[in-house]
């Protein structure tokens, strides 16, 4: 006995969208502004976008590249591309021209699709790629001639035209195996050396099957999209919400007023963002409190107890987990207990800040030792790597061997992020290995200064970085952006900071910004904060 066309058809998330048009056909799938298509309808666009793409040269392989925000056509193309062979890549819309134009070189992009309103970004970014090797341009436009017309005369087709002349019959393409690739994305800060993470159809069938399971997502939910789906495909729930056949509300831009207004409007009972989407969300609802309960999802970096604390009071139920690009969503969730339902509100957040135990779909996690590659104590303090294996880890990055060998070795997937493991099995992140702050030959945890700061009633958002110093090699700088109308100094700030944390930790300098810079996920660039505390030159004794 053995494997056979019967038993072994190859997984993929794109068998989701067939069996939503069967069985929630006639229910709404996505709602955009006035626009509201059903599955049926989505199914119907998908197949004919499918088709047309596929009329354009492009082959099995190829990669077919977008640049949109959170709108339907963006939903779509997550099914079409793919459909027709191609592999999809979803490109960051608040990169430059000159880093898109690497990106595209980087995957030997056939097609691009655009947004209206990063068209301009868009073809500057193509006109410096030779002519030979230009990708065919696809134009979104909105129910607005002035727009299309003043721009689609450098597009090749618009969007809504390849749908109407695709074949709504269309026999889309299979994968040939499980391990097909199905998409490529590129991790965050990429310049000159693009990190383009590529998945198969198994693992984010894997990864989209097991988000929706490990979040309890019941069938027929309203999804509302906070968190951008060029985000690591939106952590798969793309995908996983053709599968419980939600209602999933678009929406182009993250607004704080919109999305409380979206919520009572169409009833959403589910959404994702990283913690500084909580942030905006907590410091931001104008002491509106939700009718119903909203179930959010954070990840992306450890969220403050603070802030979890906040966002639960206006009604809002966190869940909290962990994942990265490369393997295709959250392979960690912190799973509540319900022996921890009677602590107080300070200790249940602060055992929800942690990062959690691996999801039933990802096979093993475990932090270990850098040099020895063995397991550190389960003592909550030890630090180390955190490693992981899976179904959903990538296939590698792609011309990159050298990478990819870098972190997959010894069995194991190499994140390089900092973490401990506590007695009970549950992981904490502590940072990024590069964001560790080595201050008189101690390692201390930017994650941990900042949930401090958090708990400072002033604190709107806070950042960590390491500042050159004379004598101690490196000291903590806080970079901190205050509420509305609050006043405070850095001396009290040190002060708020000496009263709960060991004196080494303690931030040296604090500097007041009135906003901390973002990458489009909300992650706080770093690297930007790293660069103003060098510029202050080392501190000195």
């Amino acid at each position: 006995m053995g494997p056979n066309p019967a038993n072994s058809s190859p997984f993929t998330p794109l068998s989701f969208l067939e069996r939503a048009a069967v069985v929630y056909g006639d229910t709404p799938s996505l709602i955009y502004n006035t626009t509201t298509y059903t599955w049926s309808q989505t199914h119907r666009r998908c197949l004919q976008l499918a088709s047309s793409i596929s009329s354009l040269s492009i082959s099995p392989g190829d990669v077919v590249s977008v640049l949109a925000p959170n709108i339907p056509a963006m939903y779509e193309l997550h099914f079409a591309v793919p459909m027709s062979g191609a592999v999809l890549n979803c490109i960051n819309t608040r990169l430059d021209a000159r880093t898109i134009s690497i990106l595209l070189k980087h995957s030997e992009s056939k097609l691009l699709f655009v947004d209206y309103q990063i068209a301009s970004v868009a073809l500057e970014a193509v006109s410096v790629i030779p002519q030979q090797s230009r990708p065919v341009l696809v134009l979104i436009t909105e129910d607005d001639e002035k727009i299309e017309s003043r721009s689609s005369r450098d597009f090749d087709y618009t969007y809504e035209n390849l749908v109407e002349k695709g074949d709504p019959l269309f026999n889309w393409i299979r994968p040939r195996s499980d391990w097909d690739p199905i998409v490529l994305n590129y991790t965050s800060g990429t310049t000159a050396s693009p990190k383009g993470v590529v998945h198969s159809h198994r693992g984010l069938f894997i990864m989209a099957v097991d988000g929706l399971m490990e979040w309890s997502v019941p069938k027929q939910p309203v999804y509302l999209w906070t968190l951008p789906m060029f985000h690591a495909n939106g952590w798969c729930y793309t995908w996983g919400m053709a599968a419980v056949g939600a209602t999933n509300i678009c929406l182009r831009k993250f607004d704080s007023d919109l999305i409380y207004e979206s919520i009572v409007k169409h009833g959403v009972t589910h959404m994702c963002g990283a913690p500084v989407v909580l942030n905006m969300l907590s410091n931001n609802s104008n002491g509106v409190k939700l009718r119903n309960p909203v179930q959010i999802l954070t990840a992306g970096a450890p969220p403050p107890a603070a802030v979890l604390m906040r966002t639960e009071k206006l009604g809002f139920v966190v869940s909290h987990g962990y994942g990265l690009t490369e393997v295709g969503g959250l392979v960690v969730m912190c799973l509540w207990k319900r022996e921890w339902d009677g602590l107080n509100e300070t200790e249940r957040a602060r055992l929800k800040a942690r990062q959690g135990v691996r999801t039933v779909g990802c096979t093993e996690v475990d932090v270990v030792d850098t040099e020895s590659g063995l397991s550190v104590k389960r003592d909550g303090m030890t630090m180390g790597e955190v490693v992981l294996r899976g179904g959903s880890v990538m296939l590698g990055y792609l011309k990159d061997k050298e990478g990819s060998l870098k972190c997959l070795k010894n069995g194991w997937f190499y994140t390089g992020d900092v973490g401990v493991m506590h007695e009970d099995g549950y992981l904490e992140i502590k940072d990024r290995s590069k964001d560790v702050i080595i201050s008189g030959g101690e390692n201390l945890s930017s994650v941990e200064v900042e949930s401090v700061l958090y708990l400072h009633p002033a604190v709107r958002e806070a950042a960590v970085v390491a500042r050159p110093d004379e004598f101690w090699g490196e000291t903590p700088c806080a970079f901190v952006g205050l509420n509305v109308g609050m006043r405070v100094n850095e001396k009290e700030i040190i002060e708020f900071c000496k009263e709960k944390l060991p004196k080494y930790m303690v931030p040296k300098n604090v500097v007041f910004k009135e906003e901390l810079p973002k990458t489009s996920t909300g992650k706080i660039q770093k690297f930007l904060l790293r660069d103003m505390a060098k510029e202050l030159g080392r501190s000195k004794m």
